[in-house]
C-alpha cells in the first residue's frame, strides 16, 4: 500500500502543507472563523507541528489566517468591505493588464489563454467547481503573464489568490458568465486591441463585483 500523506513526499514540506492548507480554506473546507488547530491539521496532513506553524505564519501575511497571541490562529472572515477594496483595486490593476497584454500579444500568448478556457469549459459544464475557480484564477495569471511586466506580476500574483477566495463563494453563479467574459476579453488580447481589451476586463471585474455583492446580501438576510 502506497502512502498517500504529505509527509510521503520528498519536496519543502512548508510549500506543501502552505499549498494544502490554502486550498482547504479556498474550497470552504475550513471556513471563515475555523481555528487551526496544529496537532490535529498535522495528524491530518502526516507531517509535525513545524511545518503546520510555518505554514500558517505564511498564510497568515497573506490574509487567509488572522493569529490572536494566546488564542491561536483562525480562518479570516473576509467582509463585504474588503471584498469592496479588493474589486477596487482589480477594475485598475487587471485593465491595466489586459491593455499590456494586447499590446505585447504572441501567438504563444493567446494560445496559453484559449488552452486555459478551454479546461474552464469543461469544468463548467461537468460543474467540478473547485476546479473552475483554479482555471479562473489560471486565466487571469495568464493574462498577467502575457502583459509581461515583472512589477504587475508581483502586485498581481498575490491578489489574484485574494480573488479566488473570493469567486468561491460565487462559483456556481459566476462561472458560466465568468466563462463567456473570458472568452471575449481573450478576443481583445488576441486582436491587439488595447481599449477593447482594457474595456473588458473592468466590465469582467465589475460583474464579478455585482455577484460577489448580491452573495454577501443573500448571506446576511436569514439573520436580518
Amino acid at each position: 500500500m502506497s502512502d498517500l500523506t504529505l509527509g510521503a513526499t520528498h519536496r519543502t514540506l512548508r510549500d506543501e502543507v502552505t499549498n494544502e492548507l490554502r486550498r482547504r480554506i479556498l474550497s470552504g473546507e475550513l471556513p471563515p472563523g475555523e481555528r487551526l488547530v496544529e496537532d490535529r491539521l498535522a495528524a491530518s496532513l502526516g507531517v509535525s507541528r513545524n511545518p503546520v506553524r510555518e505554514s500558517i505564519r505564511v498564510l497568515a501575511t497573506e490574509g487567509f489566517v488572522e493569529v490572536v497571541p494566546r488564542l491561536g490562529a483562525t480562518v479570516s472572515r473576509l467582509s463585504a468591505e474588503e471584498g469592496e477594496e479588493l474589486f477596487d483595486v482589480r477594475m485598475a490593476v487587471e485593465g491595466l493588464a489586459a491593455r499590456l497584454a494586447a499590446r505585447k500579444r504572441t501567438a504563444a500568448s493567446a494560445a496559453r489563454l484559449r488552452q486555459v478556457l478551454d479546461h474552464a469549459r469543461q469544468a463548467v459544464d461537468e460543474g467540478r467547481l473547485e476546479e473552475v475557480a483554479d482555471l479562473n484564477t489560471a486565466f487571469h495569471l495568464a493574462v498577467v503573464e502575457a502583459a509581461g511586466n515583472s512589477y504587475l506580476s508581483l502586485m498581481m500574483k498575490p491578489m489574484l489568490l485574494r480573488a479566488q477566495w473570493v469567486f468561491s463563494r460565487t462559483a456556481a453563479a459566476r462561472g458560466p458568465h465568468s466563462w463567456s467574459e473570458h472568452v471575449s476579453l481573450c478576443e481583445a488580447i488576441a486582436a491587439g486591441d488595447e481599449d477593447e481589451a482594457q474595456a473588458r476586463a473592468v466590465a469582467h471585474v465589475a460583474a464579478a463585483r455585482r455577484s460577489f455583492l448580491t452573495a454577501v446580501r443573500r448571506a446576511k438576510a436569514p439573520n436580518d
